[in-house]
């Protein structure tokens, strides 16, 4: 499956549902990645507030929130929510440590243990607008 660039309506949804999850599960890092080897972009939520027993409701949570955004650039079932002790989170969190400031930073190359063709990552503290 070919997958297109990142455009600025899936940004600024990815955003808005990372506020939202915010919410429910303080964020540690939100971050579009496309890994090398899967098919397609998916927009990571990284949380330390997720674990086994609560992932179920992290989930429905994000659906209720992602059924408010309207877009046609944004798919919910491309939303991967993990731990903020995932290696790809702790990796996102490095990069904004060493990195601070309200500009995202594009990914490319190794991240997190893996390889990454193309990714984005929002910065910490999520701003209101990007």
């Amino acid at each position: 499956m070919d997958y297109g660039p990142l455009v600025k309506e899936e940004i600024d949804a990815g955003a808005k549902l990372a506020r939202e999850f915010d919410k429910f599960a303080p964020i540690k890092s939100a971050f579009w990645l496309k890994a090398s080897d899967e098919d397609q972009r998916y927009l990571y939520l990284a949380s330390d507030g997720i674990v086994e027993t609560n992932r179920r409701a992290a989930i429905l949570e994000m659906l209720r929130i992602a059924s408010n955004i309207e877009s046609p650039y944004f798919d919910p079932f491309r939303v991967k929510i993990i731990n903020g002790d995932n290696p790809l989170a702790l990796a996102a969190v490095d990069i904004n440590t060493r990195f601070p400031g309200t500009k995202p930073t594009f990914l490319g190359g190794p991240f997190g243990g893996m390889y990454a063709d193309d990714g984005y990552l929002y910065p910490q503290p999520l701003p209101e607008v990007l």
